[in-house]
């Protein structure tokens, strides 16, 4: 993101950083206050640690984690926060067809991108490759008035597609209970714009290139109240022989993704929701993403892989909804 230029007169700019969920979140806000603020440095931090206390699949004794060793049939009372997601994550399971999976622990474990196991388990992977599995949906029961979760099977829950984003929201939500008026926060590479920078401009954001090897910039985004969320093939993934595999599952086939989509970016109201759909639409393919993106007007950009190439292809009018005939290489 551009973090150079003058600042407005009267206008401060504050920058609050630190480690969570394996990797670093942050936030720039625009303040008349000269000093930085400590409490709302340490409100952050707090927002951003509650998430992964509650959703981590890397702590045992996370909300999530005790969740998915509850006995089946029985009702287990969850915190607030993992409520909300819980039901973000099935509404966009059910509207991607089950494309969007958070019940795909146990592949993600034997591929070795969980916390078990660095290395992929042969046996379980041949157990489970190819096999049929229920929409999670059918597998969850979700009280309302009691805030617990009935798991009709026994099954491990994975949000690591849609809690990154979630901790994004809940930095957004800190800055408005501190009545703070321009601000970016983010975790990664998942972003959301409070307001704009200054006098209506809106923040800018860099977009990853899908590449293996080194961190770069493939453009630029605007930002103005408002979430984007990037999933990629190029950040987590396992060398098996001579292919290389992403750590995005495919529920259809209970393995990783097979297809040439390097990363899917989404722009939302709320990074969760940008973050789940940005999932379901790599998972979905080229062709089928587009259209599911365009029917349900998803802001989105698809980069794809040709040879060495990267096309792209996008949804929406923030993108600029371009037809796959009218494709820009990089």
């Amino acid at each position: 993101m551009k973090r150079k230029g003058p600042q407005p007169a009267g206008l401060h700019r504050h920058v609050f950083n630190g480690q969570t969920m394996g990797t670093r979140y942050s936030t720039i806000i625009m303040s008349e206050k000269a000093q930085r603020d400590e409490e709302l440095e340490n409100a952050l931090f707090a927002a951003v640690e509650r998430v992964d206390k509650q959703m981590s699949t890397w702590k045992p004794d996370s909300d999530l984690m005790q969740l998915n060793r509850a006995k089946v049939g029985v009702w287990t009372t969850v915190p607030a926060n993992l409520f909300k997601v819980l039901e973000e994550a099935l509404a966009i399971n059910r509207a991607s067809s089950g494309l969007f999976d958070p019940s795909v622990g146990s592949i993600v474990d034997a591929w070795g991108f969980g916390a078990t196991s660095r290395q992929p388990d042969v046996k379980s992977i041949r157990e489970q490759l190819g096999q049929t599995r229920p929409p999670i949906h059918a597998l969850l029961e979700l009280d309302h008035q009691r805030q617990a979760v009935l798991k009709k099977a026994q099954v491990k829950l994975d949000l690591c597609g849609i809690a990154k984003g979630y901790g994004v929201d809940a930095m957004a939500e800190v800055l408005n209970a501190f009545d703070i008026k321009n601000g970016l926060v983010g975790i990664d590479g998942e972003m959301r714009a409070v307001g704009s920078k200054v006098s209506g401009v809106p923040w800018s954001v860099a977009l990853e290139k899908p590449d293996y090897s080194k961190r770069e910039a493939f453009g630029m985004v605007h930002l103005q109240d408002a979430a984007i969320a990037t999933s990629g093939d190029y950040r987590h993934w396992v060398k098996v022989g001579s292919r290389t595999f992403s750590h995005t599952m495919d529920p259809r086939r209970n393995g990783p993704l097979q297809n040439n989509v390097a990363s899917v970016s989404v722009i939302a109201e709320q990074c969760m929701t940008a973050d789940a759909w940005a999932t379901a639409l790599m998972v979905m393919g080229a062709e089928a993403g587009l259209h599911v993106a365009r029917a349900k007007g998803i802001n989105a950009l698809f980069l794809i892989r040709d040879g060495e190439r990267l096309k792209q292809i996008t949804a929406g009018p923030v993108f600029g909804a371009t037809s796959s005939d009218e494709q820009a290489d990089h």
